[in-house]
């Protein structure tokens, strides 16, 4: 495989939600609403993971990527154009891969690295296709790796945490355990260990796992106990899973009064796009309010956007590896509800960080 590249990109599209018509219904298969495109011969398709494209989260963000390309390339939506597949779980992977090859997509997306294996032995199989893999590497000259430094942006969630908490317990939720959401919990852990030593406080972090990307019931569940045993901040790195930790998160802030807030109150740091949606709510007494601290941002969509446009100009990047940062815009965090405090020291390690002088681990200390 070549040398990593650096490339930057743009996160403004993932600080708001686009509304997706194709939303409404999960699928195994490429949408019936195929229409061929009239711009261009070049087609695309997104093989999902199972937390679908309206997981406000990582498939999302990535099919809303393929749409906007889409829109400035003047092409349709379908066989022909661009399209996603929904996988429902695992066992569909290797399907869905096959399936895309089939209908004549020219680049091929797994969208997460659970697709590694499928996209692996199908580049093998068809030589001819471009193939892209997000969040995982696989060496071959047809296919395109981008990954993403997820334990830069989770350290500056570990700062928003450590600097907000009032009673110095905080959380972390992760989908499947794996390199990738080691990053996150990796990142995040060092982020409050840092900034409680700079605070001179003990905080400590309760870091769980779901065992999946898709059981909001599951997530849900693992809030309530971290909740009930004192936290009162929890990121989660889990994708769809990450639903059921707002569901918590508001129903307990709902039964609160405008009066308790600044005591009891909870949050929810969210992952890979602006989930400050989520965390709308209305008190006990009436009071419109947010708890979604802040989320961290990944360019998983502007990736997408800017391998598709390569491969449309005849310039697919195949056999590299691109990885993205905060150094080159590849990932961020928003200011959602932060402190003036909280907002100061997460710029302060942002640029500790691109200057070389913060080195932020990847694995969970043991």
């Amino acid at each position: 495989m070549k040398k990593a590249k650096f490339i930057g990109i743009s996160l403004v599209a993932l600080s708001s939600v686009l509304l997706l018509a194709a939303c409404g219904g999960k699928k195994s298969t490429t949408s019936s609403t195929a229409s061929s495109s009239s711009s261009s011969n070049h087609s695309v398709a997104l093989v999902t993971d199972i937390g679908g494209v309206d997981d406000r989260s990582f498939n999302q963000s990535a099919w809303e990527g393929l749409q906007e390309w889409g829109k400035k390339h003047d092409i349709k939506r379908g066989t022909g154009g661009y399209d996603y597949i929904q996988s429902d779980d695992a066992t569909q992977y290797t399907t869905n891969v096959s399936g895309a090859v089939q209908n004549g997509f020219k680049t091929i997306f797994g969208i997460g690295y659970l697709l590694q294996p499928a996209i692996k032995e199908a580049a093998a199989q068809n030589p001819n296709v471009q193939f892209a893999i997000i969040d995982s590497t696989i060496d071959a000259e047809n296919v395109v790796s981008a990954t993403f430094k997820d334990n830069e942006a989770a350290f500056l969630a570990g700062i928003a945490a450590a600097e907000t908490t009032k009673t110095n317990k905080v959380g972390f939720i992760g989908g499947e355990e794996g390199v990738v959401i080691d990053r996150f919990q990796a990142g995040f852990e060092q982020g409050v260990a840092d900034t409680a030593k700079k605070l001179g406080k003990i905080i400590t972090v309760d870091s769980q796992y779901a065992a999946s990307f898709g059981d909001p019931a599951k997530g849900k569940a693992l809030a309530a106990s971290m909740y009930q045993d004192g936290a009162d901040i929890i990121f989660h790195a889990s994708g769809g899973t990450g639903a059921g930790v707002f569901q918590e998160a508001k129903a307990i802030n709902s039964q609160l009064n405008e009066a308790d807030l600044d005591s009891k109150k909870v949050w929810v740091i969210g992952v890979d796009s602006d989930q400050a949606d989520q965390g709308k709510y209305t008190t006990k007494d009436g009071k419109d309010d947010n708890f979604t601290l802040a989320s961290t941002l990944k360019g998983v969509g502007a990736a997408v956007e800017d391998i598709s446009t390569r491969a449309l100009e005849g310039k697919f990047p195949g056999g590299e590896h691109l990885e993205y940062g905060l150094k080159d815009g590849g990932v961020d965090i928003t200011d959602g509800y932060l402190s003036d405090d909280a907002k100061s020291a997460i710029k302060e390690a942002k640029q500790e960080i691109i200057d070389g002088k913060i080195e932020v681990p990847e694995t969970p200390s043991k």
